[in-house]
C-alpha cells in the first residue's frame, strides 16, 4: 500500500542526539562539535564508539553542516512526545541511521505518516496497539518493543531550477488505489481529500486506514495475525461506510497530532514548583475525579482510570509522558500539552467504539 517506508531513525546516542527544545539542541550540537574527541566523550558520557557511530563522524557531520537553524528538526520520540534532533540526513554522521530515503519526505513539506509496529502483542498490552501518527521524523523506539516503521502519505520531489518548492505525490501503490476506487465507484484525486461523492483522495485513504486500525473488533479478530506481521487493511465497497470511517479517522488523527482539542481536559489546580518527582495515580473518589500527582502537592485533576490506563505501543501514554520528565520542571506549555494529551486519550476509546458501531451498521466484518 505504501511503497516508500522505513523503520525509524536510530541515533545510537539518544542523550546527545535528542533534546527537549530547539535551542537546547542547537547549544548541545555546537558544544559537542567544538570539543576534542576525548573531551566530547567525557562531557557527554558517550562511552565507546559503535560500529556505525563514531564521535569523529558525528562531529564531522555537524561541522560540515553548521547552519543549525536549518538542521535542527523535530522528532517524534514517543507518542505525544515531540523533541528535537540535529538532522542532516548524512549516514554515519550525527545520527547513526538517519533513514534519509523516507525521512526527507517528512521534512520537505506538508506531510503525515503512519507509525506502525510490526511486532504484534507488546508486553503490557492486552491487544495490538502499535499504531500512531506523525508529522515529523520518527524514532525507531517509538513503541515499547521498538521497531517502529514510518509510512509517509506523500513523496516530495526535489525542487528543480524551474521550481522553488518541491512537488508531492501520494505514496500509495497504483494497485491499491485502483482496487479501492473500483470497489467504491469513485475517482482518485492525487492530493488532499476528495468530495466522497465522485472522488476520494490520499487523505481520505489515510483517515480510513487510521480508523480501521483503531477498531477494537479488528484488533481482536486479527490478533493472531497481528502478532507476526504488518496489519492488512480490508477494503469496503460502501461509500457510506467509507465516509463514516474517514470522518472518525480524521478526528482521531487530529487529536493524536494535537491539532484538535478533546473535551475532558483536566485541571492543574495547585500552585508549586511544578517539578516532576514521583508520578502516581489516585483513582476517583467522591471528592475528586481521578488525580495524577507529579509530586507531593501538585496534581492534574479529572483524569479517569480509562485515560490513565490507555496504552499506545505498550506504554500507558499519560504515565510515560510524565515519567520521562522526572526531575524536570514543567513549563506552562508542558502543563497545557499534558492536559491536551489527557483530553485526547479520553476521547480516543469513544471514537474507537464508534468505528465498530459504524462497521456493524453497514453489515459488519469483513468490511468489504
Amino acid at each position: 500500500m505504501f511503497p516508500n517506508n522505513s523503520v525509524g531513525i536510530v541515533t545510537a546516542r539518544d542523550k546527545l542526539a535528542v533534546q527537549w527544545s530547539r535551542e537546547q539542541m542547537k547549544q548541545v550540537a555546537a558544544e559537542f562539535a567544538e570539543l576534542s574527541e576525548e573531551k566530547a566523550r567525557e562531557r557527554f558520557n558517550l562511552g565507546r564508539d559503535a560500529r556505525d557511530w563514531k564521535v569523529s563522524w558525528a562531529q564531522g557531520d555537524i561541522n560540515s553542516h553548521p547552519e543549525a537553524d536549518e538542521y535542527v528538526k523535530p522528532i517524534l520520540y514517543r507518542p505525544f512526545d515531540r523533541r528535537w534532533t540535529y538532522y542532516t540526513g548524512q549516514t554515519r554522521g550525527f545520527i547513526c541511521m538517519p533513514r534519509p530515503g523516507v525521512m526527507r519526505h517528512m521534512l520537505a513539506g506538508p506531510n503525515v505518516g503512519l507509525c506502525i509496529g510490526r511486532a504484534g502483542q507488546v508486553i503490557g498490552s492486552e491487544s495490538w496497539d502499535v499504531c500512531f501518527i506523525a508529522k515529523a521524523t520518527s524514532d525507531f523506539n517509538l513503541f515499547r518493543r521498538g521497531g517502529n516503521c514510518l509510512f509517509p502519505l506523500y513523496i516530495h520531489s526535489a525542487p528543480s531550477q524551474s521550481q522553488f518548492v518541491s512537488e508531492r505525490n501520494p505514496n500509495l501503490s497504483d494497485g491499491f488505489v485502483q482496487a479501492l476506487g473500483s470497489k467504491l465507484g469513485l475517482s482518485f484525486t492525487a492530493d488532499g481529500p476528495g468530495d466522497l461523492q465522485t472522488t476520494f483522495g490520499p487523505e481520505d485513504v489515510f483517515h480510513y486506514i487510521y480508523a480501521v486500525l483503531h477498531s477494537p473488533e479488528y484488533r481482536r479478530r486479527y490478533a493472531d495475525f497481528l502478532k507476526s506481521d504488518f496489519p492488512r487493511v480490508p477494503l469496503t465497497g460502501s461509500r457510506e461506510l467509507f465516509a463514516a470511517l474517514v470522518g472518525i479517522g480524521g478526528r482521531l488523527a487530529s487529536l493524536h497530532l494535537m491539532e484538535a482539542e478533546g473535551e475532558e481536559r483536566p485541571s492543574f489546580p495547585e500552585a508549586g514548583d511544578n517539578r516532576v518527582d514521583k508520578v502516581r495515580y489516585a483513582p476517583p473518589t467522591e471528592a475528586n475525579g481521578g488525580r495524577v500527582y507529579i509530586n507531593g502537592g501538585q496534581y492534574f485533576e479529572g483524569v479517569s482510570p480509562e485515560t490513565w490506563g490507555f496504552t499506545i505501543g505498550g506504554y500507558r501514554s499519560a504515565e510515560k509522558w510524565l515519567k520521562d520528565r522526572r526531575r524536570r520542571t514543567l513549563t506552562y506549555d508542558d502543563i497545557a500539552h499534558y492536559q491536551r494529551v489527557c483530553a485526547a486519550l479520553a476521547e480516543t476509546p469513544r471514537l474507537m467504539a464508534r468505528i465498530d458501531e459504524a462497521i456493524t451498521a453497514h453489515g459488519g466484518w469483513p468490511v468489504g
